[in-house]
């Protein structure tokens, strides 16, 4: 089942549920895919799995960075509004890589680019962008990778 009949059936799983807060976070995510999909329409482009699970990515961060600012604002009510969003949008993720497994992928990645130096960073990242978005934390990877070229 792709992302958008899963969004679809928890949907109505939440309507038959009477799941107020579920139902809105997924009808956010539903709109987030729409707005996507309408800017890519416009240039020409396609919706996909992985423009999909970026845009569910980014959604998360907002929402982590949000209950952030929230707990240091001395907000716990809408942290914790703003932390059930996030667990409501992350079942719709695929599952995180561990550490071991970012490990490898950066190596693996590093010896299919074939690169020497920090100057070819930019072609690990994007090899490990297009094949592990939304599972893998790409600023660790990041990291990692500067430390393993550098």
């Amino acid at each position: 089942m792709d992302l958008r009949e899963r969004l679809n059936a928890a949907m109505k799983d939440a309507m038959r549920a009477k799941d107020a807060a579920r139902l809105s976070a997924i009808r956010l995510v539903g709109a987030a895919l729409k707005d996507r999909e309408i800017e890519l329409r416009a240039s020409g482009g396609a919706l996909d799995e992985a423009a999909m699970l970026a845009v569910l990515g980014k959604m998360v961060k907002q929402r982590q960075d949000s209950a952030r600012l929230y707990r240091n604002g001395g907000r716990p009510e809408l942290a914790a509004k703003e932390e059930a969003e996030i667990a409501v949008i992350a079942e719709f993720l695929p599952q995180a890589m561990t550490a071991e497994e970012v490990a490898a992928a950066v190596d693996a990645a590093i010896a299919e680019t074939g690169a020497a130096g920090l100057k070819d960073m930019g072609r690990v990242m994007a090899l490990l962008r297009a094949r592990h978005a939304g599972t893998m934390d790409l600023g660790a990877a990041g990291a990692l990778v500067k430390a393993r070229l550098g």
